[in-house]
């Protein structure tokens, strides 16, 4: 959503996101600091070193060994590249799709190249295909339960993983969510503690002026106000037209929410809505039925569970 009310990376493919979100190169040092900490400060694997041959080959399958629905696969080539250590890179072929539901004992990749660096790439490429997997199989899991004749769609969170954000947010997308604010710096949120000190009679003027200086200040994707009363969302909805994409309603019953969505509809009608706080997979769906157009959940990053995935070499090479 931008301040004309549209959500651009939601027109973006998952390849077009995945680059949008680490062009930054901060995936990139994420996996080079993955590398460090398994290879230590002389980058040797000690065990691969004394048990295989440097000139022995492998071929290995990267399998799930229980369903869910895939994500990282995009990172591969990067994450080769990165701990080839000046040797050529394992050569990765994906057998399905970022996004793609998937079975247990189904084959996502296939690897090839040296032995030694096959199982030196073996853990850390787990540990990244498992975590996003499980991030966008939870999603997945929210998704389904939003009722398909609503407006309301999934979005994510700031609750992400230190260092993990980016690729965090693309499982998300890889799951059928959409991505919030990506951090500080592109996107206004207005919360509680910046307002901390607001009175309600002197709310709409702060935040008129506040949000004027912000617009002024920086192209954004989007603003939006968080509210926690009824009270606070008709002196936000009241303000200048054309300042607010998104009012957030913060822990709100579902009583509320209805009662906030006809507010809505008198006072800001091109005010788009968002619920937050608490929302779990029983509640998701009559959240949606109040009018709401977004949901947010921190739990699809915080609560994600990684997938079982596993590496097998082929025998025979």
């Amino acid at each position: 959503m931008t301040s004309g009310g549209h959500d651009v990376l939601a027109d973006l493919s998952l390849d077009e996101l995945y680059r949008e979100l680490t062009r930054d190169g901060l995936a990139r040092r994420l996996f080079a600091l993955a590398r460090e900490e398994d290879l230590g400060p002389d980058s040797v694997d000690v065990t691969a070193w004394a048990t295989l041959d440097g000139d022995q080959g492998a071929s290995a399958a990267l399998r799930a060994r229980e369903g869910g629905i895939a994500a990282g696969l995009a990172c591969l080539p990067e994450l080769a590249a990165v701990f080839a250590q000046g040797e050529a890179p394992v050569e990765i072929e994906t057998r399905c799709a970022d996004g793609d539901r998937i079975e247990p004992g189904q084959t996502l990749a296939m690897l090839t190249g040296s032995t030694r660096a096959v199982v030196r790439l073996e853990r850390t490429m787990l540990n990244v295909i498992s975590r996003l997997s499980g991030v966008a199989t939870r999603t997945g899991e929210f998704a389904a339960c939003i009722p398909p004749d609503t407006h309301a769609r999934l979005y994510d969170t700031r609750k992400t993983t230190p260092g993990w954000r980016a690729l965090e947010k693309y499982a998300v997308r890889c799951g059928g969510g959409r991505t919030h604010r990506l951090g500080l710096y592109d996107a206004v949120l207005v919360k509680d503690n910046h307002l901390a000190s607001a009175p309600l009679d002197a709310l709409g003027e702060r935040l008129t002026q506040s949000l004027r200086r912000s617009r002024a200040a920086s192209e954004l994707r989007f603003v939006e106000v968080e509210v926690d009363s009824l009270e606070q969302l008709e002196v936000v909805l009241g303000i200048e037209p054309g300042l607010i994409d998104v009012v957030m309603l913060d822990n709100f019953s579902i009583e509320r929410l209805e009662r906030g969505v006809a507010m809505r509809d008198a006072l800001a009608a091109g005010v788009a809505l968002e619920a937050s706080g608490g929302v779990t997979l029983e509640t998701i769906a009559p959240i949606a039925r109040t009018g709401v157009e977004r949901i947010s959940v921190g739990s699809l990053t915080h609560h994600a569970v990684s997938l079982d995935l596993g590496l097998d070499i082929e025998p025979g090479r």
